[in-house]
């Protein structure tokens, strides 16, 4: 069946659709239904059925004779150490660890805090909880303290498993010290932590709350899996939200089972027993779908890679790990190849390696931009597909089928709708605007399985963020326009995440950290253009009156405060104290002409503006920074 075909008959029968595509998951008891409307445009996909995550992703794959093929691949630049897991051996483990984690009180339902670096460990750990049918909640690995705090207080975990340390390029990174801070000032406790002791370092374990990975597992029984009903939450994701506020996107398990299983072929053209990488990490939704899930559910190989894209050793890493694994589908972000591009623009280390296994390059995470696009298809010979889709939906929106039917690329557009989303762009009113026109995209009601249900213990936060704007619609934040041929572009946020490096950071938060400086009376970040990771925040603090200090010292520690508080992963480095802000007559900082001033584009003096001589303060504070790029350049 060709691309159209396929989407038609979802469009014809969505709910016989899904049902056919659930016969490929292995059921305790199979849904009868698919789809229940549990009203206010709230929905749950296969609520009536029995599953368990962890057997559809391991034991089936034992049972069915192919114990021994790899399942996953840990390849570790940074600590120089390659494993191989077969399926067998995963099975094993991670019975021993879910057997563990139950002896010490870990039942369906309870929450379990994962913060670990790109180890096997870390899938091992997400998995011995869908085993038991508690929910994971998995914070990316170096996380700040407070932020770290925050969500053990939003998902009160029983268990805390971490590991002593993760690894970056020249330093170790110390999680342990990170976890005691967090446990410092979060309101909850959990009742056990569970360290996993890395040979790099070696934490100290506090007495009566944290036990040894590998002790605490010595004796027990294994756990077989615990069915959970279709709706039973599989983890809870946090992406950041406007207010700076951590949103917990819920998953349920059967929809997220069915949907990832579906993409493997249809999207990634991926078959059971071929490899498949995604360079990304445990911590965001990229990790949870494909490195974990979707590819070990669909029978493939996954790689754990613990590197970076260059400096690990060299900007070859990439095509060596390709190589060495005979990779068949490639899944990373634009800005790992603006990174590899900076430093091998005319692909040296390419040459070295045998890309001959490789059939494709996906990119995701944010805008692709038609420059890295054109490097990567040259360099390569291989065809490159951006695709688009969000924490909330757990898989892809807007992409190219390239297992059913590989479709013209257009470059800077991530091409058409998957089955299950019917897709609209919608003026300011709701109505949908012609072909060609910017609007805000909305995908009609019902979302397809595996996307978020609710946010955890917030649903009318859940309501408010995503379907009251456009009722009936799914709000998906973002702005853009359909083309003639159905293609979908994807043009700019609609609100003020932004998006370093493929991680989607709020600038409402970055604010409050710097409001909390001593010295700042007023500030306001905007995300700036940055040819290397995409979008880069840019602050702006006015100083409390009567303070005397020299301005760079201000914004030097304006920089450690938000490194300390958000973590180095907000890329905070651009700052300038300036006397004032741009502001509407109602006090409403204008941060939209600002980016603009920034990315050195034209705009409209905002009719409401208070005083327009401002703009170009603002204009010769941005140019001191280096930015618009073209003045740098």
């Amino acid at each position: 069946m060709a691309y159209a075909d396929v989407y038609k008959s979802w469009q014809d029968d969505p709910e016989g659709y899904w049902l056919k595509q659930a016969e490929a998951i292995d059921w305790i008891e199979p849904p009868k239904q698919a789809l229940f409307d549990r009203g206010d445009d709230v929905y749950e996909w296969f609520a009536d059925a029995k599953v368990n995550a962890c057997w559809n992703a391991v034991d089936r794959h034992v049972e069915a004779g192919r114990g021994d093929q790899v399942a996953i691949i840990h390849d570790s630049p940074v600590s120089g150490v390659t494993r191989r897991i077969t399926y067998v051996n995963l099975r094993n483990r991670v019975a021993q660890l879910a057997g563990a984690l139950r002896a010490k009180g870990v039942e369906k339902g309870d929450r379990v805090i994962i913060y670990m670096p790109m180890i096997p460990e870390a899938l091992e750990a997400m998995l011995a909880c869908a085993r038991l049918g508690a929910v994971h909640s998995v914070v990316f690995g170096g996380f700040a303290a407070n932020e770290l705090a925050v969500r053990i207080d939003d998902c009160k975990p029983k268990c805390i498993i971490a590991a002593s340390c993760g690894i970056e390029p020249g330093r170790i990174v110390h999680y342990k010290p990170l976890l005691d801070g967090a446990l410092d000032v979060a309101e909850h406790q959990p009742d056990f932590c569970v360290i996993f002791q890395r040979e790099q370092e070696v934490a100290h374990l506090e007495e009566g709350r944290d036990v040894n990975w590998h002790g605490f597992q010595f004796g027990v029984e294994p756990a077989e899996c615990v069915p959970v009903e279709g709706n039973h939450p599989a983890y809870i994701l946090y992406t950041s939200g406007t207010t700076g506020q951590p949103k917990g996107v819920v998953r349920p398990t059967a929809g997220h089972l069915v949907a990832l299983n579906w993409t493997m072929k249809n999207i990634y053209n991926v078959e059971p027993g071929e490899v498949f990488w995604a360079a990304s990490d445990v911590g965001w939704v990229v990790g949870h779908s494909y490195i974990c899930y979707g590819p070990l559910v669909h029978g493939n190989t996954t790689i754990v890679f613990e590197g970076k894209p260059v400096g690990t050793p060299d900007a070859g890493t990439f095509w060596r790990v390709i190589s060495e694994h005979k990779v068949r589908s490639f899944f990373t972000a634009p800005t790992a190849f603006r990174a590899v591009k900076r430093e091998d623009p005319n692909g040296e280390f390419i040459k070295k390696y045998d890309l001959s296994n490789l059939r494709a390059i996906y990119l995701a995470g944010e805008r692709a931009d038609p420059d890295t696009i054109e490097w990567t298809q040259k360099m390569t010979g291989k065809p490159v597909y951006d695709h688009w889709w969000q924490t909330e939906t757990g898989w892809t929106i807007a992409g190219n089928p390239a297992g059913i039917e590989p479709l013209p690329v257009k470059i800077g557009s991530p091409t058409v709708a998957m089955p299950g989303y019917d897709i609209r762009i919608l003026d300011d009113e709701g109505h949908e605007v012609p072909p060609g026109t910017l609007g805000a995209i909305a995908v009609k009601l019902p979302l397809p399985p595996g996307t978020l249900p609710t946010l955890w213990n917030a649903p009318e936060r859940f309501k408010k963020s995503y379907l009251s704007h456009f009722p009936g619609y799914y709000e998906t934040g973002d702005a853009g326009m359909k083309d003639e041929d159905g293609y979908l572009w994807i043009m700019a946020r609609t609100d003020d995440v932004i998006n370093v490096a493929g991680h989607r950071l709020s600038t409402g938060g970055m604010e409050e950290v710097l409001a909390s400086h001593p010295d700042v009376a007023e500030c306001a970040v905007i995300g700036v253009s940055d040819a290397l990771k995409g979008q880069l925040p840019m602050g702006f603090v006015c100083l409390t009156k009567g303070v005397n200090r020299d301005p760079a010292e201000i914004g030097k520690e304006c920089v450690a405060l938000v490194r300390e508080k958000i973590g180095p992963v907000a890329a905070f480095k651009l700052v300038s104290v300036v006397d004032r802000l741009p502001k509407t007559r109602s006090g409403k900082i204008l941060r939209a002409t600002m980016v603009k001033i920034a990315d050195g584009q034209e705009f409209k003096m905002p009719a409401t503006i208070d005083d327009p001589a401002i703009l170009d303060e603002i204009r010769s504070a941005v140019e001191e920074l280096g930015y618009p790029l073209a003045v740098a350049e």
